[in-house]
């Protein structure tokens, strides 16, 4: 079990925090805007609301012991640098960021990410497959054929428990988290069943998730 902490609980840094501790790591979710600390506070092991560019938070907060940290404010650029500086300067070992756009991506290496993503450089693909697919709500790719998905329940898992429908042995595919209205379900169980209308975050194998019939 790893620590890593997401900075940043937008849509991307939610579905990458709450995959990372799916996946059993020691996750610290860490935003300025109490709203959404408080959406993941049962979903990660830790959330804290503070300004991550504030000199000396990320050190009270003991990133320095940290295994990873993964950057997820793209659309604030200034900031975004300022965090992955400030976590490399602490030793923080792998620095994932985020970039918003190629000139953005280039300053985040510059300043020392070791790892630079670009959810919104696959913009086009995402479109298309919303045309042929318009239940995908959104994707992000973190390995090579490894995905989350954001995607509306399909029609034969209404009414059903995850229990029931044992996606992880079908499709490899593991349910990390269900929207129903204005509720989030961030840890569901196997009696937890699927109603229509609801909004699954879905991790697994892109091949999976396509004979699932999310991708």
């Amino acid at each position: 079990m790893k620590k890593i902490a997401v900075i940043g609980l937008g849509r991307f840094g939610e579905a990458v925090s709450v995959a990372l501790r799916a996946s059993g790591h020691e996750v610290l979710g860490i935003d300025i805007e109490e709203t959404r600390t408080q959406a993941l506070a049962d979903a990660l092991s830790h959330v804290v609301q503070a300004d991550a560019t504030r000199e000396g938070v990320l050190a009270d907060l003991g990133l320095a012991s940290f295994d990873g940290a993964v950057v997820a404010m793209g659309a604030d650029i200034e900031a975004s640098v300022l965090v992955t500086v400030l976590l490399k300067e602490l030793g923080v070992r792998q620095v994932i960021a985020r970039a918003s756009s190629a000139i953005h991506g280039k300053v985040l290496a510059k300043v020392g990410a070791d790892r630079v993503v670009f959810p919104e450089r696959d913009m086009g693909s995402r479109v298309a497959q919303g045309l042929l697919n318009p239940d995908v709500l959104e994707q992000f790719e973190l390995l090579p054929d490894y995905s989350i998905a954001e995607v509306n329940a399909a029609e034969f898992t209404h009414g059903h428990s995850l229990r029931d429908l044992d996606l992880r042995q079908r499709f490899g595919a593991n349910v990390i988290l269900i929207r129903r209205g204005d509720s989030v379900n961030a840890s569901p169980g196997a009696d937890d069943v699927i109603l229509e209308g609801d909004v699954l975050v879905v991790s697994g194998p892109n091949e999976g998730l396509r004979r699932m019939g999310t991708l």
